[in-house]
């Protein structure tokens, strides 16, 4: 990408955290602008790429190789010490959708994490007490940052009436570089299987080794793009691929949940996030690497669009410094 103008580390508002390398290319490649890169803090080994959405200064980082709650909350950490003027916090990549009858989650879809109840819109949900009356959910995770919050709530209002922009900004972002052209929607099908059908011990496809006629029958959508879904993601340190693990911990649970996740209850202990989640999967044993790459360009496009509705002078606004105290009224 073409060198721009140098910025200070200060001059970076928004952060976004993805687990692999795959999901931070996905986003990197949306940038409507790359910019040199800075010097981190000492002792910060985060490795930073830095550019512009929407007129907004963000820093993108990835963990190193080693995925999980504790991985993102030390990245998170690191970031905010080199990048200290970050006011709101992403975090962008794939998980395993949880289809129901009341969500109808396809491959491809894309998941924001929206509060409900007490949760704001992420549930821990491996730690906790396991008591005589069942499992009991522990922990504190920091609420959604407002303007986000308000900013999804408008973008979910906006698509009532017009598509949203997630299949634009990949086939730009693919026409601007076509080494990107594994992120455009494969041509896998799009199998969802009952929890008591698994797929055997073999790391073929689906097509090949798996009985399709038992697929669960669905309709096909009147528009042939991603839908996005607002609601609770689960967060562990447990990567979910069994039908019946999924629907077992759904129901402990009590809630709707429409995605399964490694990171974000690690990151929202520390910081007030946002979670984006493209499904690459259906958190069972059917899970293939087929379409990792276009959930997470489905994220990226998301979260792209999301940026797109807040006004980067928002995320500049400093907080006005608290009235000088002088001492009792009246005093000498």
């Amino acid at each position: 990408m073409a060198p721009s103008t140098q910025r200070s580390a200060h001059d970076y508002t928004v952060a976004i955290l993805c687990a692999m390398n795959l999901e931070k290319n996905a986003i990197r490649y949306m940038l409507d602008e790359e910019h040199p890169h800075l010097g981190s803090q000492p002792g910060d080994p985060n490795s930073y790429t830095l550019g512009e959405l929407h007129g907004h200064n963000v820093v993108l980082a990835c963990l190193p190789g080693q995925r999980g709650k504790s991985a993102a909350a030390v990245v998170a950490t690191n970031m905010s010490r080199s990048f200290p003027s970050i006011k709101w916090r992403l975090l962008i990549g794939i998980g395993g959708g949880v289809p129901s009858d009341k969500y109808d989650i396809r491959l491809g879809d894309v998941i924001i994490g929206m509060p409900e109840d007490q949760y704001a819109g992420v549930i821990q949900y491996d730690l906790g007490r396991e008591t005589n009356t069942g499992f009991h959910l522990k922990g504190f995770l920091w609420p959604q940052p407002a303007r986000l919050r308000n900013a999804a709530l408008g973008m979910q209002s906006d698509h009532i009436g017009r598509d949203n922009k997630i299949e634009e900004y990949i086939q730009v972002m693919i026409k601007k570089w076509p080494h990107m052209a594994s992120y455009k929607r494969p041509l896998n099908p799009d199998l969802l299987f009952p929890a008591n059908v698994l797929h055997p011990d073999d790391a073929s496809p689906c097509t090949s080794i798996c009985d399709t006629s038992k697929a669960v029958p669905r309709s096909a959508r009147q528009f042939k793009r991603p839908e996005i879904h607002y609601g609770l993601i689960a967060s562990g340190d447990v990567a979910i691929e069994s039908a019946t693990m999924r629907d077992s911990l759904v129901r402990r649970l009590g809630h709707d949940i429409l995605c399964f996740e490694m990171e974000a209850a690690g990151l929202m202990t520390e910081y007030p996030s946002m979670v984006i989640r493209g499904i690459s999967a259906y958190a069972d044993s059917h899970k293939s690497n087929g379409w990792q790459h276009y959930a997470a360009a489905t994220a990226a496009a998301c979260a792209k669009e999301l940026l797109l509705s807040i006004d980067p002078e928002v995320a500049l606004a400093k907080l006005a410094p608290p009235p000088k105290y002088d001492g009792p009224a009246g005093g000498n």
